[in-house]
């Protein structure tokens, strides 16, 4: 997988003038289309100030459809659902999985499949895959990106996955682990790429894309 692949610019604006405005004139506003609390803590650093709003979609999730395919049409999707009703705004849509030989994993749905998980993951390397849409309906703009990290996990024992369980944090993580976690950050052994990528948004590709695409963002203090 290529960390560093862009899929897809459209409308790409280079003149100043043309940059994404709201109807008073001034910088277009920023919106997070997801209600993860990882993505809003880690969408803060940048800076700029922004809104959020949930993007109601239904997540299909096929193997046989390309893990790389998959995170982009789903960050596609969220950032349309919120642009639709919001189209003088840069939506920031995102999506994360975990892939592991080819398999996708997603959110557990019971401790059942949390477990299997993180058994699976045990003692190998996984790769954390997201994909990251920014739309600005006004102008027609859609960058599409991924970003991928390599993950390795010591091996793990019953009780020290039965006691992660027990914490709760399984559950709306994708691969049924997050690396922030008291209890998941103990799991990783090694990474190879973007930490932040791992909770759930890739930080310093996101601040060059909107730097370069959106720089009204930033000039608005």
């Amino acid at each position: 997988m290529d960390r560093n692949r862009v899929y897809y610019i459209s409308a790409l604006i280079n003149d100043s003038d043309c940059l994404p405005q709201s109807p008073d004139g001034m910088p277009a506003s920023l919106i997070l289309a997801s209600q993860s609390p990882r993505r809003k803590q880690l969408l803060r650093i940048l800076g700029p100030s922004f809104d959020v709003i949930s993007a109601d979609i239904v997540e299909t999730v096929s193997n046989t459809e390309d893990p790389e395919e998959v995170v982009v049409r789903l960050a596609r999707e969220k950032a349309a659902v919120v642009s639709e009703n919001h189209p003088d705004a840069v939506v920031i849509g995102a999506d994360t999985i975990v892939v592991l030989d080819d398999e996708i994993l997603g959110k557990p749905a019971s401790r059942a499949e949390a477990i299997s998980m993180l058994k699976l993951l045990s003692d190998r390397s996984h790769t954390v895959l997201t994909g990251v849409s920014l739309q600005h309906k006004t102008t027609g703009q859609n960058i599409l990106f991924t970003e991928s990290t390599r993950v390795e996990f010591g091996p793990l024992k019953e009780s020290e996955i039965q006691a992660y369980l027990d914490t709760g944090s399984s559950f709306d993580k994708a691969g049924g682990y997050g690396i922030q976690d008291d209890g998941g950050a103990l799991f990783v052994k090694g990474i190879d790429g973007d930490y932040f990528n791992v909770m759930g948004l890739p930080i310093y590709r996101l601040n060059l894309m909107l730097r370069k695409h959106f720089p009204s963002l930033f000039h608005y203090d």
